[in-house]
C-alpha cells in the first residue's frame, strides 16, 4: 500500500509536468495568473504583489502575496499546485532575511520597499549549444607594428612636462 505522502508526491510530479513554476522566495515581486469564470466565460485575472510567505507541504503547498490597491493593503493566499492558479511570474527578487514577512502589514511608503537581489547567472545554459570552433569562425590575427608604442610614449612624455611647466 501507498502512503498518503507518495501518493502526494506523484501528484505533484504529474503537475509540474504539465505547467511549469518558477523558483521563487519570500520577498519577490509575483505577478500571479488567477483563472476566473464568469457564468460560462473563463478569463485570467493577474494579482501582482510581494509574496510575503510560502508554505511548503507537498501537494497543500501554498503562498501569500500582498499587494497595495487604492491605499489599502490586500492579501491573497494561493494554493500552488491549485487549478486556480494559470501562470506565476517572478517579476523582481527581493534581498530579505526573514520567511515570513507579516511585519509588512504595519508598513506603508518607503519603510514597506524591499531591497532587490541581484542574482548572478552562473554556467552554461543547457539549451543553448557552444558553438564549434572552424576556420571560418576564427577571428583573422592583426599584426601591430612596433613603431606605434614609442610614438605614444613621447606623446605622455610632452604631456607631463607641459603639466609641470604650467604648475
Amino acid at each position: 500500500m501507498k502512503t498518503i505522502e507518495e501518493i502526494n508526491q506523484h501528484n505533484v510530479k504529474k503537475i509540474l509536468s504539465e505547467k511549469k513554476i518558477p523558483d521563487f522566495f519570500p520577498g519577490d515581486v509575483v505577478k500571479v495568473g488567477v483563472r476566473i469564470t464568469e457564468g460560462k466565460k473563463e478569463r485570467i485575472q493577474y494579482f501582482e504583489g510581494v509574496c510575503i510567505s510560502k508554505k511548503s507541504r507537498d501537494l497543500n503547498s501554498s503562498f501569500t502575496v500582498r499587494k497595495i490597491s487604492f491605499g489599502e493593503g490586500v492579501e491573497r493566499t494561493f494554493p500552488l499546485y491549485g487549478t486556480v492558479i494559470d501562470t506565476i511570474k517572478v517579476i523582481r527578487s527581493g534581498k530579505v532575511r526573514r520567511a515570513k514577512l507579516y511585519y509588512l502589514r504595519d508598513r506603508t511608503g518607503k519603510s514597506a520597499r524591499i531591497a532587490e537581489k541581484i542574482r548572478k547567472k552562473i554556467g552554461i545554459d543547457i539549451d543553448v549549444k557552444p558553438e564549434t570552433v572552424t576556420e571560418e569562425n576564427l577571428a583573422p590575427v592583426i599584426e601591430t607594428k612596433k613603431e606605434e608604442a614609442p610614438k605614444a610614449e613621447i606623446k605622455t612624455e610632452k604631456k607631463l612636462e607641459n603639466i609641470s611647466e604650467k604648475k
